[in-house]
């Protein structure tokens, strides 16, 4: 365990604070930081997080507690100093490099003036929230070959707070306590089976003393999906709550997942199930119910899960559980015996609506199927639901059963047939949270479009590594052939839609170039704050949507945005920073749409009246594409798209088409030396950046195999001009 210097897994920038516009900060920093952690050593004003402080929080604006600011995730501030009318004075007040220059999707936490953030890598780092002076740096040392593990970059979303304890979850599956006045660890627990493809890149949800985390890794391999409870003070585990049934020979199960057993068929706890609890959760504390978002189904393929059909529960589902014991209370399931990973982990709001003239205490989500739910949160019974995004899986949702209408060409699972389904994978609305406005009554969603090609997958085996969809998805997605790929390409949009949801219409909305935009801030001054792919930090109108303010970020933004005051002044602060699966793993020249744009990791502070002025913006463009020539057979080719497409192709782009934030193994050196490229592939010499060897899975004639077709391909590419 590391705190002061953290390791860095890419060339180190220093996290210190700018923004005094004063070469001084390089002869004070050391006194600064001494005194601001002097400072957040003696008692806070407020003193210990608990359930009164948070219940508090809702009407008071000077500080982000829990991960949605409130346990309701309704990502509204009450703050109301920056307003239509003089948001266009906003100015950056300080900002922090980081140095881990991966995706940044973290949700920051204000206790006392202090900022505290988690970065790529499960990283903990905490500030003064008015000077920037860092306090300390935690870094819980994850292994680089973890990396190999996650479907969608080394990310981590935020923390959790609880006493005078923070929490975080690593990549590598273990929940951490810190001393949140020193950064030093307290206790750590290990949360899942490290021989599995499990990861952890949620914050984690603390609810009377328990701290509450789930995992992911459903699309990696053999896992089922959980949610644990431990004991804030010391660890100790207390309740654990699975989203799938076991193998039905190793005895009784508790009574909720009997009746789900009833739902599954064939030996389905051979491939795990899935139902991971990847991200979102939220808390009602007049009904103590916590809400849990469940995943997609491992594989993805219905016809390798559960060969016959069924409905899988809980995959796909909201459930309401008890915070203190675990105990299952309801669930509502918004895509039975889902096929598409169309996950239900997406962010959770609940709030209070008039509805046919009734007030009514609801949940809404926006997943990844493309219909926005309104859901009675008391009892789980549907209230409505409408696609805010075209749609063709399904023909819409029967409110008297809550089931949705499918349409049956879209089941590639069941016709055996290739389907274009819209959305895809990557969802309607991904884990980029929503936020909600009472006084306008909007949600705003960041939403897109996209489609994808779901090809099944002929004699699928699951494998301990790599992609295991149990669909030809990432192979048949986006084609090499650059004319097709420019016409998928085109027909992906990023969009923030202000949704109305009572009657359950969009109200405005506001169009972007590509998809993967940041998550949402609302403020009672009647400002929605977002980031978006192309490196724009916008403010907009809540009522209208007309834009009062931007400022250019010079890397994409991702996570979302959080208010906090500090004597009486406000601050609006974000975590900037391009990757997650649109960075990493673009499908075709999805990233140029928005600039290309490379991975510059910061945090960002705004206030009225901010001076900062971040460095130069430095020209950035890709290295050319000078491959040695094409050479091999197709026998080859085909070995090497094959294996590309299911153990590469996550990280390094479907058909060798990189991003900015790894290597584009197009334009790389090593093509031309079969030594160095054996040496990255198959002994690991990369492993410490996340580069994990694949001796294990791949063997020395499939290794050359990727190398001859990426070759290929980016011959293909320099011919064509992409």
């Amino acid at each position: 365990m590391a705190l002061f210097p953290i390791k860095g897994r890419t060339p180190a920038s220093p996290s210190l604070p700018h923004g005094r516009n004063s070469s001084k900060w390089a002869h004070l920093i050391a006194l600064c930081s001494a005194l601001a952690l002097a400072a957040c050593q003696q008692a806070g004003p407020n003193g210990d997080v608990d359930s009164a402080r948070i219940a508090r929080s809702a009407g008071d604006g000077q500080d982000w507690l829990v991960h949605g600011r409130t346990y309701d995730g309704q990502r509204y501030s009450p703050l109301e100093q920056i307003t239509p009318a003089n948001a266009n004075g906003l100015g950056l007040a300080w900002y922090a490099d980081l140095d881990t220059n991966r995706g940044q999707e973290a949700t920051p936490l204000v206790i006392d003036g202090m900022i505290y953030v988690s970065t790529a890598w499960s990283k903990v780092k905490a500030y003064d929230g008015r000077s920037g002076a860092p306090l300390w740096e935690y870094d819980p040392e994850v292994p680089g070959k973890a990396a190999v593990k996650a479907c969608c970059d080394v990310v981590n979303r935020g923390l959790g707070a609880w006493g005078d304890k923070l929490f975080v979850g690593t990549l590598d599956g273990r929940l951490i306590a810190l001393d949140r006045k020193t950064g030093k660890p307290l206790w750590s627990a290990t949360t899942v089976d490290p021989d599995k493809p499990y990861t952890i890149t949620g914050a984690p949800i603390v609810i009377k003393g328990r701290v509450i985390i789930g995992n992911g890794g459903a699309d990696m391999g053999a896992v089922r999906g959980y949610v644990t409870a431990y004991d804030a003070d010391s660890g100790k585990q207390l309740w654990r709550f699975y989203t799938v049934p076991d193998n039905p020979a190793n005895g009784p199960q508790p009574a909720y997942l009997e009746r789900a057993l009833k739902t599954w068929k064939g030996d389905f706890w051979k491939y795990g199930g899935g139902g991971t609890v990847w991200d979102s959760m939220a808390y009602d504390p007049d009904l103590d119910l916590l809400y849990l978002g469940v995943g997609n189904g491992s594989p993805w393929n219905q016809a390798y899960r559960s060969p016959g059909g069924g409905d899988n529960l809980y995959l796909s589902s909201v459930v309401a559980i008890r915070p203190e014991t675990g105990d299952y209370v309801w669930h509502y399931q918004e895509t039975p015996g889902e096929t598409w990973d169309y996950t239900a982990t997406q962010h959770i709001i609940l709030a209070d609506l008039m509805i046919d003239g009734k007030p009514r205490k609801v949940l809404m989500q926006a997943p990844k199927n493309g219909f926005f739910y309104v859901i009675d949160r008391e009892t789980g019974k549907l209230i409505s639901a409408s696609n805010y995004v075209p749609v063709n899986w399904a023909d819409g949702i029967d409110l008297k059963t809550g089931r949705p209408r499918f349409r049956k060409e879209a089941r590639y699972d069941e016709t055996g047939k290739p389907a274009i389904v819209t959305p895809s994978s990557g969802g309607a609305h991904n884990w980029q949270p929503m936020a909600y406005d009472a006084k306008s009554g909007l949600v705003f969603i960041p939403a897109q479009v996209t489609a994808g090609v779901y090809v099944p997958f002929k004699d699928w085996k699951p494998s301990p590594r790599g992609f295991n969809s149990g669909t030809d998805f990432a192979a048949s997605a986006m084609p090499a052939d650059p004319a097709i790929r420019a016409r998928a390409v085109a027909s992906v949009k990023g969009m923030l839609i202000a949704w109305d949801p009572v009657a359950q219409k969009e109200r405005w909305r506001v169009n972007y170039p590509g998809p993967s935009n940041g998550g949402l801030l609302a403020t009672a001054g009647g400002v929605v704050f977002q980031g978006t792919a192309g490196g724009q930090f916008n403010a907009f109108e809540a009522t209208t949507g007309r834009k009062l303010w931007s400022m250019d970020a010079q890397t994409g933004i991702l996570a979302a945005p959080i208010s906090y005051a500090i004597d009486g002044e406000q601050y609006v602060a974000v975590m900037v920073g391009w990757g997650s699966i649109f960075g990493i793993a673009p499908p075709g020249n999805i990233s140029t749409m928005s600039g290309a744009l490379p991975n510059i990791s910061r945090l960002l502070v705004f206030r009225l009246g901010g001076k900062a002025m971040l460095p130069e913006k430095q020209a950035w463009s890709p290295a050319p594409i000078d491959p040695p020539a094409i050479s091999g057979t197709e026998a080859q080719w085909k070995t090497g798209h094959d294996r590309f497409a299911r153990y590469c192709a996550q990280c390094h782009g479907e058909t060798a088409y990189g991003g900015t934030v790894l290597p584009d193994l197009r334009r790389s050196a090593t093509l031309a030396d079969p030594d160095t490229w054996t040496m990255v592939v198959r002994d690991g010499a990369l492993e410490m950046n996340g580069m994990a060897a694949w001796k294990d899975i791949l063997s020395d004639e499939e290794i050359e195999a990727l190398r001859l077709y990426v070759i290929k391909r980016a011959n293909e590419d320099r011919k064509s001009g992409q």
